[in-house]
């Protein structure tokens, strides 16, 4: 079951398309070692951004039971299936921290999971 205000799902999906099609952000598909803490190198360049301040404002003005922006993107990347949910959910909750936006928006193709993930539950962003 979705926990969280669908508006601001649709905001968050909206800030991410918005973000990655600015040109002079370059986001690796994969990170250089298991070991690199690419998310936050990434958009280090990108903290004064508007766009990317807007999405970790949401995000961290998450409740904590509508932080399910991470399970989402996870759904929508087929890391789990719907019937897995509430354990992506609980994975989600368990790796919440003060740099999930920077985790979220490293995913080059966050709009089209997270979308993805709201077509699994029968949402459109239409």
């Amino acid at each position: 079951m979705l926990r969280f205000n669908l508006d601001t799902m649709y905001r968050l999906i909206e800030l991410a398309r918005e973000l990655h099609a600015q040109e002079e952000v370059v986001i690796p598909d994969e990170p250089q070692s298991p070991g690199d803490d690419w998310a936050i190198q990434v958009l280090a360049a990108h903290s004064s951004d508007a766009t990317f301040r807007e999405f970790k404002s949401i995000v961290e003005d998450l409740e904590p039971d509508q932080q399910q922006a991470v399970a989402l993107l996870w759904l929508g990347r087929e890391d789990y299936s719907t019937d897995e949910w509430d354990d992506a959910v609980e994975e989600a909750r368990y790796i919440w921290s003060d740099h999930t936006a920077e985790y979220l928006m490293a995913h080059p193709y966050l709009a089209d999971h997270l979308t993805a993930g709201l077509d699994l539950h029968g949402y459109s962003c239409d």
